[in-house]
């Protein structure tokens, strides 16, 4: 009978190298028709969810990117869209080209088609593209479950392939067999030559659905990385990608667009939110893309809210700002209205770009690393206690049932975000009013612009507390 998977490592947490080691690792891609398991299959020798699986056909449509282990070897393994050979469909072309690019980058193919749908047309185009490419392929049969399948595959051979892998992804069933196969033909892993782990900013680009996230994605990267479609809601993955910017290394993140939880109705677009929000776990920054035509939203100022609940750094991408009307074009004006109306968002640097045109997208990289050095501040003890009891003299805070809450010291217990202590009264003496005074003296007098603040009122003894 046929052996379960049992050596097949993986997951974000155990396997994510610095960006260094990303680049010289060597590159599997999984392609295919749609639902023939490839998302499955990434799911497993990743051991993560970050690919989406439904029965529903075509729910991958970008290329997912994930790090694997397998004998030994580590190796990005790349999940695409379904290839389909039509001409039909804006999404559907962008689909095929995003699966044949990932194959020409790839150092080894694994083709994966539906054992039990048999042998289809789109197979046959397909690996007829892929042996221009000359890249190393196995075709991997999948969905074969049980002893009564096992002649299903024999059909593929019409494909011209002089071996098969029969497979379960789902119940990781000869999985081995395959592996074993791919890394024999992957490239030796050159020599680190000593070189130090860089540490790496993760970067969440956030937003609502067709405001052009992926548009923004493939203007940092310099390639076409995400699909781009006027289609709303056509990124449903999370795409990690490490990249390299003036010796700096960056981990892009693209996430579905969020929506308010009224409009999100299937299962696919609950579990991208799911995935927008796991993106903004992974991550230190997030880049919140907002449509300068329509201005800052309620559900834009959701959306931040999202990843300042989350400690994450922010800043406010206001893109199309090209096709906003000349007259209109007032940079200091849109700040100021978008500010009055949601006060919170004040504290968030904000750019005016074109993720279309490219035009102010290079800033992006001053701002994220501004934020990021925010939010990993370490504020001195001196430099707090001064500015802590200057604004104390200038506004003491309100008594409580005739006590007025005494406020000693401070200390900084945490960075990412800065998380100050302060001790005396208990947190429930101080007025929601005079914390957020507090947080704006301390904003003022410290470069913590983009990045939340963590304030934690401690009481110092028994007598404090009354």
């Amino acid at each position: 009978m046929k052996r379960q998977t049992k050596n097949v490592k993986g997951g974000w947490d155990q396997l994510l190298p610095d960006a260094a080691e990303v680049a010289a690792l060597p590159v599997v891609a999984l392609v295919g028709r749609p639902n023939t398991g490839k998302s499955t299959l990434f799911n497993g020798l990743t051991r993560s969810r970050r690919a989406l699986v439904a029965a529903q056909p075509g729910v991958t449509r970008d290329r997912n990117v994930g790090v694997a282990e397998y004998g030994g070897r580590r190796f990005l393994l790349v999940d695409t869209g379904g290839f389909e050979d039509t001409e039909e469909h804006e999404i559907g072309r962008a689909v095929r080209g995003q699966a044949v690019i990932a194959a020409e980058q790839a150092d080894v193919v694994i083709v994966v088609v539906d054992g039990r749908a048999g042998v289809s047309p789109h197979d046959e185009a397909l690996l007829e593209r892929l042996r221009a490419i000359d890249r190393p392929m196995f075709v991997a049969v999948n969905k074969i479950d049980t002893i009564v399948q096992e002649h299903l595959p024999a059909d593929f051979y019409s494909l011209g392939v002089d071996r098969l892998f029969p497979i379960s992804a789902e119940h990781a069933v000869d999985i081995d067999v395959l592996m074993d196969a791919v890394v024999e033909r992957l490239p030796e892993a050159p020599a680190a030559n000593g070189v130090p782990a860089i540490r790496r900013t993760a970067v969440a680009i956030i937003g609502r659905p067709n405001v052009g996230k992926s548009s923004l994605v493939n203007q940092l990267l310099g390639y076409e990385r995400a699909i781009v479609t006027d289609i709303p809601g056509t990124t449903r993955d999370a795409l990690d990608t490490p990249l390299t910017h003036e010796g700096r290394e960056y981990l892009l993140v693209d996430t579905a667009g969020i929506r308010r939880r009224p409009k999100v109705h299937e299962h696919l677009e609950r579990a991208s939110v799911v995935r927008a929000f796991r993106a903004l776990e992974r991550a230190h920054v997030g880049l919140l893309v907002i449509d300068a035509v329509e201005g800052l939203t309620e559900q834009d100022a959701r959306v931040a809210g999202y990843a300042w609940q989350r400690g994450r750094a922010l800043v406010c991408l206001v893109n199309k700002w090209d096709a906003v009307e000349k007259g209109k074009r007032d940079r200091s004006v849109f700040t100021a209205k978008a500010e009055e109306r949601f006060p919170s968002l004040a504290v968030i640097p904000k750019l005016f770009i074109s993720a279309l045109t490219g035009s102010g997208v290079q800033k992006i990289w001053k701002s994220i690393d501004m934020v990021v050095e925010a939010h990993r501040a370490r504020i001195p003890t001196p430099e707090l206690n001064r500015v802590l009891q200057e604004a104390i003299r200038r506004q003491a805070p309100a008594a409580v049932r005739g006590r007025r809450p005494r406020l000693l010291y401070a200390a900084q217990t945490a960075t990412g975000p800065p998380t100050i202590m302060i001790f005396g009264s208990a947190e429930e003496r101080i007025s929601r009013t005079y914390r957020r005074y507090l947080a704006n003296q301390l904003r003022e007098a410290f470069p913590l612009e983009g990045t939340p603040l963590v304030l934690i009122f401690k009481a110092r003894d028994r007598k404090a507390r009354k």
